[in-house]
């Protein structure tokens, strides 16, 4: 009996004694209340369990999904998920600890995203949230966030907009915004067409309009005693007979004999 809880005993020290950095993690080992200086990465840390112990902190991407109220430009409270995916520098792993403690995601992260978010999107109408505007405003808090963490350890990799619900009532206003936007385009879009075609069909008129006048300018007295006598000549060709009056100056009178 006497052997067996010995047993026990060692079996329990030897597995209490060492700890295991799993990959994406690194480990610091903490000794009578003091950090070592040398942080470890994947596998197997020997530890006394009496007076130390080990800190086990990810370095890997780590996604932090939040559902908050959001101000908005005007005043209106807007429910959003959003996820924030952050690492944290290897080598800082030891200040972080030492500066902020192991709860750094609440102290630091979470924080710093409530207060970027909220500055950001009071700049924002609520329904630039859920639009075109979407990736600018996930921009936005990112570089805010990356701007009060730097030199700290931490690295914001993406702010991501999951999902936004906006108060009662403003979907149907913003519906019928953009069906009113809509048919403006569609009346602007009529208006320039038959601007386009009055300016076509006022050139095809001047044009009408030259060419009358480039006419009536080359019909005088002249050319129409020419042309008189262009049909006469053609009249005198011809095989058939036919009776011609005329005094060489005005237009023809042909009087056919049948």
């Amino acid at each position: 009996m006497k052997t067996r809880l010995f047993i026990l005993f060692i079996a329990t020290a030897m597995l209490t004694s060492c700890a295991i950095i799993r990959p994406g993690e690194v480990g610091i080992k903490q000794k009578l209340g003091k950090l070592t200086s040398v942080t470890k990465t994947e596998g197997v840390i020997g530890v006394n369990p009496f007076i130390s112990s080990v800190i086990r902190v990810p370095i890997r991407t780590i996604n932090k999904e939040i559902k908050l109220s959001l101000p908005s430009k005007e005043g209106l409270n807007v429910q959003a998920e959003i996820s924030i995916l952050y690492h944290i520098e290897k080598e800082k792993v030891r200040d972080i600890i030492l500066e902020v403690g192991k709860e750094y995601e609440k102290t630091l992260i979470l924080s710093t995203f409530r207060s970027a978010s909220a500055d950001v999107c009071a700049r924002f109408f609520a329904k630039d949230m859920h639009s075109g505007k979407r990736g600018e405003i996930e921009q936005a808090i990112k570089s805010q966030m990356s701007e009060i963490l730097r030199g700290r350890g931490f690295d914001i990799e993406a702010v991501l907009l999951k999902s936004i619900r906006l108060p009662k009532g403003l979907y149907s206003a913003i519906e019928s915004k953009l069906k009113a936007e809509q048919a403006a385009q569609e009346m602007t879009f009529v208006l320039q067409r038959e601007e386009k075609e009055a300016e076509r069909k006022k050139i095809e008129a001047k044009g009408i309009r030259d060419a009358q006048l480039i006419i009536q300018e080359g019909i005088n007295s002249k050319s129409i005693e020419w042309q008189s006598l262009e049909v006469l000549r053609q009249i005198s060709t011809s095989p058939n007979a036919k009776l011609i009056i005329t005094d060489g100056k005005t237009p023809v009178l042909i009087n056919d004999d049948k």
